[in-house]
C-alpha cells in the first residue's frame, strides 16, 4: 500500500513561494521544512547551507537561480513546495513553476511594501488564475508598517487584502501576532523558549490583557467579520440569520469556510505576518497554506476531465544529473505513474520508457513506487521530453480522451473546447519570453567545440529562456539571454558543470525592426533543376501593422481570389515564405515585427515544388521590406530604483544622460522610489555605476517593458556602428 506517498488529493497542496528579491522567499522555506521536522537544523542564505539554494551560484550570491521542488508533511497534510527566484532574468523559473501549482505564497518586505518583481510574479499568478495567501515578512524591521504594505497591496496589486494576523509590537519589539480569527495570542520570545522558534506560547486573549492590544484586536477583528460578509453571501446568511445578536460569537471554524471560500474565488488574498529569519509566525503560515489554499481536486483543469483515471500529466522542469541523465519534473492532472512504464508523449508523438520514479526533495530524492494524481513527480529515463510537454499513457489513451472530447464538445454545441482542441487535448505549455541580449560564445579551442554544443543542448533544455544560434555570417554560436546576470550564471555553468573555459564576447543588444511605409512588389522565380523547371509569380503588400489590435507581432492575409484558388499545401509554402521574410530585417537583419502582409497573386507552374514558392514568396518579402523605409525599435525597460533622498540628483542626472524618462517619483519612509522607463542598450553596466552614485545604498531592478521606435539620431549612430563606420 503507498498510503505514504499517495495522500487522498484533498490533504495535498501544491503552492509556490514568489516575491521580489530579498524578501525572505528561501529563508521562509527553510523554516517550513524545519518545523515540519524534514530538516535538523536551520539554514541561512547568508551561510549558503539552505536546502533550496543548492547550486554553487546560488549560495555564492545568496540568490536563488532554479526554481527547487521539495515535498514535506505539515499535521494532516502533503505539501509539495516551489521555492522560485525573485530576479527578473529568471522570470521563467517563475512562469513554469506557477503554471503546474495550484496556489501561491506571495512574500513581501514589510518595509518595502510590493516592490517591482512582486508586481511581475502577482501578474503570473492572475494569469493562471491561482488563490494567493500574503506572508509580510521582515515584520521585525524597524521600518515595518503593516497599514504601509496594506495599502500598496491594494494600490498596486489591485487586489483585496483580508487582514487574519495582527502583530505584537513593531520593529525590533516584535515578539508574536494575534490571530483574528480564532483570538488565539502567540508568541515567540528567545529566552524563555527555544531559540529555533519551534516552541511559542499560544493561548486566547483574556481581559486581563494589554487593554490596547485588546481593543486593536477588536476593531480588526469587527472589520474582518463585515469584510468577508461583503464578500461571501453564505457567511453573511449566516451572521444575519444565527449570530444576528452578536457577530462576535460566531464559531472559528464557520469563520475559517468562508474565509476559504473567499480566497479560492479570488475574492481576497489572507494577509498573515511574521518574520522568517528570527523564527517567528511560519507555523501559522503553514496553517494557513492548509486551509485556505487549494487542493488538486479544487482546481478546474478543462481538458484533464477527458482523461478520467487515465494518466495525464505535464512536463514543466528538467534538469540535467551527471549520474541519472535529464530528469523530467512532471504534474501528474490524473491517474497514477509507475516506474518501469511506458509513457507516450502527445507534443513529440513518441513512446518513451520511464525507468524510475522519484519523490522531488531540492537535489536529494527519494525512489517510490508509485505516484497519484496531484502531486509532482521526478522522472528518469525519458530522453526527449522537454518542457511543456503533455504525457499520457499511450496513444489508444489520447485516442479515446479525442472522442470523448468530441462527443461533449458535440452534445453541447457552442462549447468552448474548439476542434483542435478535442483533436489534441494538450495541455496549455509555458509561454517563453524572447530573450533581450545576446553575445558570442567561443570555446577555448577547436576540439572543444563538440563538448561546446554538447552543454549548449543540455542547458537550452534545462532553460528555455536560453536561446543559442549559429551566425550565418561569422559562423559564431551565438548565446541570447535574459539580462547581464542570466548570460553570467550560464557562462559560470558551462565552466563548472562541464569544465569548459570559454570566451563572452561583448553583451549586445536584441533589437528589433519593422517599416513605415506600405509597399506593393512582385517576384518572380524561374529555375530549372535537373529536368524540370519550377516557376513562381508572386505579388505582395507589405504596410506598418498595429499590435494592439491582434496581440501578435505580424499579420498575414490574402485577397479572396488569391485564397479560392491557391491549394492548402501552396498556401502552406506561402506562409512559410512570409514568415523567414519576418525572420531577418532590411536595416540590420533582426527579427521584424508590426508589418501586415497582404497576398495579391500567386501564380505557380505545374510541376514547381512547393520549396520554390517559399523561396520566391521570402525573396519578395524582403525586396519589399527594404522599399518600405526601415525603422529599429529597441527594447525599453521599466526601471525601479530605490535610493535616499540624498542621491536622487545625482540618480536623475545619470538617467537624464542614458535617455532615460522618469514616470513617477514615489516615496517610501525615508527613501524615494523612481519609476523610469530606459533604452536597454544605456543600462549596461548600471548597477555598478548606481553603487558608486549612491555610496553602495541604492538598489534597482529592470524589467522588459516594450520595444519603441529609436530616434533618428540614435538609429544611425547605431547604423554606423554595425557598419564598422564609428
Amino acid at each position: 500500500i503507498n498510503c505514504v506517498w499517495n495522500m487522498l488529493t484533498f490533504r495535498i497542496r501544491n503552492i509556490g513561494i514568489m516575491a521580489h528579491i530579498d524578501a525572505g522567499k528561501t529563508t521562509t522555506t527553510e523554516r517550513m521544512l524545519y518545523y515540519s521536522g524534514y530538516t535538523r537544523a536551520l539554514g541561512d542564505v547568508d551561510d549558503g547551507d539552505t536546502v533550496t539554494d543548492y547550486m554553487a551560484q546560488e549560495r555564492e550570491r545568496g540568490i536563488t537561480i532554479q526554481s527547487a521542488a521539495v515535498t514535506f508533511d505539515w499535521k494532516e497534510y502533503r505539501i509539495n513546495l516551489i521555492d522560485t527566484p525573485g530576479h527578473v532574468d529568471f522570470t521563467l523559473e517563475v512562469e513554469r513553476a506557477l503554471r503546474v501549482l495550484d496556489g501561491a505564497v506571495a512574500v513581501f518586505d514589510a518595509s518595502a511594501g510590493v516592490e517591482a518583481q512582486t508586481l511581475t510574479v502577482w501578474r503570473q499568478a492572475d494569469k493562471h488564475k491561482i488563490p494567493c495567501v500574503c506572508f509580510l515578512n521582515k515584520m521585525d524591521k524597524p521600518g515595518a508598517s503593516l497599514s504601509y504594505s496594506l495599502e500598496s497591496i491594494k494600490t498596486k496589486l489591485k487586489a483585496n487584502p483580508v487582514l487574519l494576523q495582527i502583530p505584537i509590537g513593531s520593529g525590533k519589539g516584535f515578539i508574536g501576532l494575534v490571530d483574528l480569527i480564532t483570538k488565539q495570542r502567540m508568541v515567540w520570545q528567545g529566552k524563555s523558549w527555544a531559540d529555533d522558534g519551534r516552541l511559542f506560547e499560544s493561548r486566547v486573549l483574556e481581559p486581563t490583557d494589554d487593554p490596547e492590544l485588546l481593543e486593536e484586536v477588536d476593531q480588526a477583528r469587527g472589520g474582518l467579520i463585515e469584510q468577508v460578509a461583503d464578500l461571501d453571501d453564505e457567511f453573511a446568511e449566516l451572521l444575519l440569520g444565527k449570530y444576528s445578536d452578536n457577530f462576535d460569537a460566531v464559531p472559528a471554524g464557520k469563520f475559517q469556510e468562508a474565509v476559504r471560500r473567499v480566497t479560492l474565488a479570488r475574492k481576497g488574498v489572507p494577509v498573515l505576518c511574521g518574520s522568517s529569519l528570527k523564527n517567528k509566525g511560519v507555523q501559522p503560515l503553514l496553517d494557513a497554506i492548509t486551509a485556505y489554499l487549494p487542493a488538486p481536486n479544487e482546481r478546474n483543469h478543462d481538458l484533464v476531465r477527458w482523461y478520467k483515471d487515465d494518466l495525464c500529466a505535464l512536463a514543466f522542469k528538467v534538469v540535467h544529473d551527471k549520474q541519472r541523465g535529464p530528469l523530467v519534473f512532471l504534474r501528474i492532472y490524473s491517474g497514477t505513474m509507475k516506474p518501469q512504464s511506458a509513457i507516450y508523449n502527445i507534443n513529440r508523438n513518441g513512446t518513451e520508457r520511464m525507468s524510475r520514479l522519484l519523490l522531488p526533495f531540492a537535489d536529494q530524492h527519494v525512489e517510490i513506487p508509485s505516484l497519484s494524481a496531484g502531486n509532482i513527480a521526478l522522472t528518469v529515463g525519458l530522453k526527449q521530453t522537454v518542457t511543456g510537454d503533455t504525457i499520457v499513457s499511450s496513444k489508444a489513451s489520447a485516442a479515446a480522451a479525442a472522442r470523448r472530447a468530441q462527443k461533449g464538445a458535440e452534445e453541447k454545441r457552442g462549447s468552448a473546447l474548439s476542434n483542435r482542441e478535442s483533436s489534441s487535448l494538450v495541455l496549455a505549455g509555458v509561454e517563453v519570453p524572447d530573450p533581450v541580449f545576446f553575445c558570442s560564445i567561443e570555446p577555448p579551442t577547436m576540439s572543444k567545440q563538440a563538448d561546446l554544443e554538447h552543454a549548449l543542448n543540455c542547458l537550452q533544455r534545462e532553460d528555455p529562456s536560453l536561446k543559442v544560434r549559429t551566425d550565418p555570417d561569422s559562423g559564431q554560436t551565438i548565446l541570447c539571454g535574459m539580462g547581464e546576470l542570466h548570460i553570467e550564471i550560464l557562462h559560470d555553468r558551462i565552466k563548472r558543470e562541464y569544465n569548459i573555459e570559454t570566451h563572452l564576447g561583448p553583451l549586445q543588444v536584441a533589437y528589433r525592426e519593422t517599416i513605415l511605409q506600405s509597399v506593393t512588389t512582385t517576384e518572380t522565380l524561374d529555375r530549372t533543376l535537373g529536368e524540370k523547371r519550377h516557376i513562381v509569380n508572386a505579388e505582395l503588400t507589405v504596410s506598418p501593422w498595429s499590435e494592439s489590435a491582434t496581440g501578435t507581432s505580424y499579420y498575414i492575409a490574402y485577397e479572396e481570389e488569391v485564397e479560392a484558388q491557391i491549394s492548402a499545401e501552396v498556401r502552406e509554402a506561402v506562409d512559410s515564405g512570409v514568415q523567414s521574410g519576418y525572420l531577418q530585417g532590411p536595416l540590420l537583419g533582426y527579427p521584424v515585427q508590426g508589418v501586415s502582409t497582404v497576398i495579391r497573386s500567386v501564380h505557380v507552374e505545374p510541376g514547381t515544388s512547393l520549396a520554390m514558392v517559399s523561396a520566391c514568396i521570402s525573396r519578395c518579402m524582403l525586396k519589399a521590406l527594404q522599399q518600405a523605409s526601415g525603422q529599429v525599435l529597441e527594447p525599453v525597460m521599466a526601471l525601479e530604483v530605490t535610493v535616499g533622498e540624498e542621491y536622487l540628483s545625482s540618480v536623475l542626472g545619470d538617467l537624464a544622460q542614458r535617455r532615460g524618462c522618469v514616470r513617477d517619483i514615489q516615496s517610501r519612509h525615508d527613501n524615494k522610489v523612481l519609476l523610469a522607463t530606459v533604452p536597454l542598450a544605456e543600462m549596461m553596466g548600471y548597477s555598478t555605476v548606481l553603487r558608486t552614485l549612491s555610496s553602495g545604498t541604492a538598489t534597482f531592478s529592470l524589467e522588459l517593458a516594450s520595444y519603441e521606435p529609436m530616434n533618428p539620431q540614435a538609429q544611425t549612430s547605431l547604423l554606423n556602428k554595425m557598419a564598422g563606420l564609428s
